[in-house]
């Protein structure tokens, strides 16, 4: 009787630790504040993995960039010392990147679906990408169209062609200097971390590089005007370190990737009415909204085509990028 209890003690005890050992536990990352669209997202996609897995798989989530910024992050996960991320894909590691925010490269949400989403040109792209840097690429997020925001009262903002002389911010990526300087601005390459204290204290005028989502997270204090711009388009990704997603069983890794789609598909339907949203709450905080019609749309993004996009293409290697740009024409 004795010996039985033991064995069964021991084999409730042997059952105990293989259900543990199997449960696992991933940190993700992502850029913006605690209770952001993308952090409400992104927990809703926690709950999705941790009741599809049966709670096998939980996620730990990590907001406002507290792992490091998206870069580094990146380059983290490519190594295995952080899981996951939704965020933009970092051109430092492989400067093709830039071909997810090229510059007037989707027209509208219906067609930059046909680009970012299931199959499209440059989600595939942007994945084989990530594949080569032992990251595998769950999900597409999309974003917004970006915007340019100012600290003062625009200039022309409907005419590419008209000097501004206004400085703005822009990421340190090619695309987004040549970007600002054939819009008219005076593009000043400045890092993420400094560019509200550069808006605040007149370093410069404003940022070209975000939407109204971000300026309104980020910028809102020192946002006058926001001119909807449609200067690209902005997709965050979904990804993981390729072995600890392949270390996971089969079951496990299909219920991630059942529940990426699934949080993919919500964000299709609501991001057009998000950004609308972000930019009644920047407008809200006193901004002057700026809609630009469909000829000044069209007139910026006929120049920056002709201007930007045969040095960048040059830049990522015609061969590639190419037929990536070919198939956003169609």
């Amino acid at each position: 009787m004795k010996l039985s209890s033991l064995a069964t003690a021991a084999s409730a005890a042997m059952l105990l630790f293989a259900c543990n050992a199997q449960a696992v536990e991933l940190k993700i990352s992502h850029v913006r504040p605690q209770g952001a669209q993308i952090d409400l997202d992104i927990k809703q996609y926690a709950d999705d993995v941790a009741k599809a897995t049966d709670g096998d798989v939980t996620l730990k989530i990590f907001a406002a960039n507290a792992l490091g910024n998206y870069t580094t992050v990146q380059e983290r996960i490519s190594v295995g010392a952080i899981d996951m991320a939704i965020q933009p894909g970092g051109a430092g590691a492989d400067r093709r990147m830039q071909i997810s925010y090229f510059p007037y490269l989707a027209k509208d949400y219906a067609h930059a679906a046909t680009l970012y989403g299931p199959g499209g040109a440059v989600r595939s792209a942007i994945a084989d990408i990530f594949k080569a840097q032992d990251i595998t690429m769950l999900a597409a997020y999309p974003v917004y169209f970006g915007g340019i925001a100012l600290n003062r009262d625009p200039v022309a903002p409907g005419d590419p062609d008209a000097a501004k002389g206004i400085k703005v911010r822009v990421p340190g990526v090619k695309s987004f200097q040549m970007l600002g300087d054939a819009l008219g601005y005076i593009s000043s390459p400045i890092p993420f971390s400094e560019a509200f204290t550069s808006v605040q204290t007149g370093v410069v005028d404003g940022v070209i590089g975000s939407g109204a989502e971000g300026y309104y997270a980020s910028f809102r204090d020192v946002t006058k005007t926001f001119i909807r711009a449609n200067t690209h388009f902005e997709v965050w990704y979904l990804i993981i370190n390729t072995e600890t997603f392949s270390g996971l069983d089969a079951e496990d890794q299909k219920a991630m990737a059942d529940a990426a789609m699934e949080f993919e598909a919500r964000r299709w339907k609501n991001a057009e009415a998000d950004q609308a949203a972000n930019e009644a709450k920047l407008a809200e905080a006193g901004a002057k909204i700026v809609i630009l019609s469909p000829e000044e749309l069209t007139a910026a993004a006929t120049k920056v085509r002709a201007q930007v996009w045969p040095e960048v293409v040059s830049d990522l290697g015609e061969e590639w990028a190419r037929p990536i740009l070919d198939a956003a024409a169609k």
